[in-house]
C-alpha cells in the first residue's frame, strides 16, 4: 500500500522561500513517485490520502498550537523561529499526518501487509507545541497515538533512522511506555539533542533508545546497531505496530549531514524490521522524514519500500567493534539483548 495526494509533491510550504532551492521541496516526493512509476508502483496498491482529523491532531498537538498554524498559515507569518509556512502549509502538513494514521488504520485493519505514506513535510522535530526544523505537525507520533487510542494497538515501536534526531517524538512520548522510540542519528547534528543516556523518564524510562554515530559513519555502522541494539528491545517490547520515520539524509550524497549510508544500506535495515515484524505478529509501514538529496530520496524509499514488501534477506553482521558494545552495553539495563 502506497499512501499520497495527488498536490502532495506541488503544494508549496515555503514561506516565500525560493522553493527550488529550500532542501524540503517538492521534488523530494515527486523523485520518489517517478521511480516508483518506473518500477510498475512495486505492485502496491496507491490510496489517496486524506487530512487528519482535528481529533487525531490534538491528541498530540494541543488546541492552541494547531490554532496558531492556521494563522500564521493564512497570514504568511512566521510560525517559530525555524519553520516558514504558506497559505497552504497547514492543509500539507494535515495530509501528512492523516497519510500516516490511515497506514495505521489500514495496517492494524488487516487491509495491507505493509505500506509506505510518502507524503511531505516532514514530521519528527515537531514536539507537541514546537515547530522545529521543517516540520509542522508529528506526522509519526499523530499515527502511533491514534492507533493506542482507537485502533486497539497496545504497544507501538518507531524506529526513527533519519540522520537527524526525532526530538519531537522523543519529547511526545518521553513519559510514556505504550511507545518505544529508538533514534539512530548522527551526533552533533541539528538539533543537537539524543544523547545515549536519554532513555525517556518517568513511567517511559528505558522506552526511548537514542543511538547517536558520528559523522562518516558507513552503513555497516547503523545496520549492526539495527540488528544488535534496536531489533533485539523491540523483540522483547513485542510491538502490535511498527512504524519507520524514514528520512534518507544519512545517505553520503545528501547535502545537510556527514554520514556514508548507500540505498542497499535502507534495504538492509529495512529487511531487519520486516522481520522483526513477522516474529511479533506487527505490520510494518513507513512515514517520510527527511533526505535532500533527491536522488538518494528517490532510491531509499523505492529500496525500503520494496524490503518491506518482502524483496530480499537481512544480512548478518558482526556487531562493530566500537559504537554497538557501548549502545548494547546501556541499552541492556532496559532490555534484554539476545
Amino acid at each position: 500500500m502506497l499512501l499520497a495526494h495527488p498536490s502532495c509533491g506541488t503544494f508549496r510550504h515555503d514561506g516565500g522561500l525560493d522553493v527550488e532551492h529550500h532542501p524540503e521541496r517538492p521534488e523530494r516526493v515527486q523523485a520518489a513517485e517517478a521511480e516508483l512509476e518506473r518500477r510498475g508502483w512495486l505492485g502496491c496498491r496507491r490510496a489517496e490520502a486524506r487530512p487528519a482529523t482535528l481529533e487525531q491532531i490534538t491528541a498530540v498537538h494541543p488546541q492552541a498550537y494547531v490554532d496558531a498554524l492556521r494563522t500564521a498559515a493564512e497570514r504568511r507569518l512566521p510560525f517559530g523561529s525555524e519553520t516558514a509556512v504558506t497559505d497552504e502549509s497547514l492543509a500539507t502538513a494535515l495530509y501528512a499526518a492523516g497519510g500516516a494514521c490511515a497506514l495505521a488504520e489500514a495496517l492494524l485493519g488487516g487491509d495491507a501487509p505493509t505500506g509506505f505514506s510518502l507524503m511531505r513535510p516532514p514530521g519528527h522535530h515537531a514536539d507537541g507545541v514546537r515547530p522545529q526544523g521543517f516540520c509542522l505537525l508529528n506526522s509519526v507520533a499523530v499515527a502511533a497515538r491514534h492507533a493506542l487510542d482507537r485502533l486497539g494497538a497496545r504497544r507501538v515501536f518507531i524506529l526513527d533512522w533519519d540522520v537527524h534526531h526525532g526530538n519531537g517524538t522523543n519529547e511526545i512520548f518521553r513519559n510514556a511506555d505504550a511507545v518505544l522510540f529508538a533514534s539512530i542519528h548522527q551526533a552533533g547534528l541539528y538539533p543537537g539533542t539524543g544523547p545515549l543516556s536519554d532513555a525517556g523518564s518517568g513511567p517511559g524510562e528505558g522506552y526511548t533508545i537514542n543511538l547517536p554515530v558520528p559523522a562518516g559513519s558507513d552503513g555497516e555502522v547503523w545496520r549492526s546497531l539495527v540488528e544488535h541494539v534496536v531489533v533485539p528491545a523491540a523483540e522483547a517490547y513485542r510491538p502490535d505496530l511498527v512504524l519507520i520515520s524514514a528520512g534518507y539524509d544519512a545517505h553520503r550524497d545528501d547535502p545537510l549531514a556527514g554520514c556514508l549510508l548507500e540505498t542497499e544500506d535502507f534495504a538492509d535495515m529495512a529487511c531487519h524490521v520486516r522481520d522483526l515484524g513477522a516474529r511479533c505478529g506487527a505490520p510494518v509501514g513507513a512515514v517520510l522524514e527527511g533526505g535532500y538529496d533527491v536522488g538518494a530520496v528517490a532510491s531509499g524509499v523505492v529500496a525500503t519500500l520494496a524490503a518491506l514488501g518482502g524483496e530480499g534477506e537481512a544480512e548478518m553482521l558482526a556487531p562493530d567493534p566500537i559504537h554497538t558494545p557501548r549502545a548494547a552495553s546501556f541499552v541492556s539495563h532496559y532490555w534484554h539483548l539476545i
